[in-house]
């Protein structure tokens, strides 16, 4: 299979909708929302490019926002179009991260790019989507792009057992070397460090406002995390919005966010 029929198949197993509502799921939703809610001001129209099945599409047309949520994955449009109210303004579009020229420059007040990037091998296509998202974004507007982080997967899944650490390695995902991943559609997701990110970002057309991790420690103690109570579940978050920012441990978090204003 080709990279963007992996995507498809994955993406069809139909786990993507509740990715984010357990607790330690929703701290990265929790953590992304709190940095785009900065943001945006009333009536704002946003372009959630790569929506999944519109977690946050759904939550700014229920703001108020004129929401445009375009998605690779026809299942994952279905189930958005499930938990669509009638009052939400979101305009649902098939299509691909790489192509927005249905889409004039400066359309939008924002764009969230909150999942395409977990999926490109290239540093081509990773520029040309980052691009076309700037593009339709106006000047002063807001992109905010998540990414998943290398150290997160190593320490957490690739040191878990031999059997995965030999199929990491044979199906050349890893490069045992330089300690760094290979980019190979068969991993499904691409992995960053943050200099990565900064080599991408030295090349748009836009400055940098935050580098967040948006779950931090939180899949270290999963289990822990989905027991606590209300009220310390609350006083976690908190704490985790309070070292988001902390460069020197936001390597550490299994998803990134980059908050970049178009100049």
């Amino acid at each position: 299979m080709n990279g963007e029929e992996i995507i498809q198949s994955f993406y069809a197993a139909g786990k993507e909708d509740e990715r984010l509502t357990s607790q330690s799921g929703a701290v990265e939703f929790r953590v992304t929302t709190a940095y785009i809610d900065r943001y945006l001001r009333p009536g704002d129209r946003i372009i959630e490019i790569g929506c999944a099945t519109g977690r946050y599409s759904l939550r700014y047309a229920q703001q108020g926002h004129a929401v445009t949520a375009l998605d690779l994955v026809e299942d994952n449009l279905d189930v958005l179009r499930e938990h669509m109210l009638p009052s939400d303004d979101i305009e649902v579009v098939q299509g691909n991260a790489l192509d927005l020229s249905r889409w004039a420059d400066e359309s939008f007040d924002a764009a969230l790019l909150l999942g395409p990037m977990y999926h490109l091998y290239t540093e081509a296509d990773k520029l040309t989507t980052l691009r076309e998202a700037l593009r339709v974004t106006r000047r002063g507007g807001y992109l905010f792009v998540a990414y998943c982080q290398f150290d997160a997967a190593m320490i957490q899944s690739i040191f878990s057992g031999k059997k995965l650490y030999d199929h990491v390695t044979q199906s050349g995902l890893l490069n045992e070397e330089t300690w760094l991943p290979i980019s190979n559609p068969a991993g499904v997701f691409e992995l960053y460090r943050k200099e990565d990110v900064d080599r991408l970002d030295a090349r748009l057309d836009a400055d940098r406002l935050h580098y967040v991790g948006t779950d931090m420690f939180t899949y270290y103690i999963r289990g822990d995390v989905e027991g606590l109570d209300a009220e310390l579940y609350e006083k976690y978050l908190s704490y985790t919005m309070s070292i988001c920012e902390n460069q020197n441990l936001v390597g550490a978090s299994n998803h990134t966010l980059d908050v970049l204003r178009k100049r």
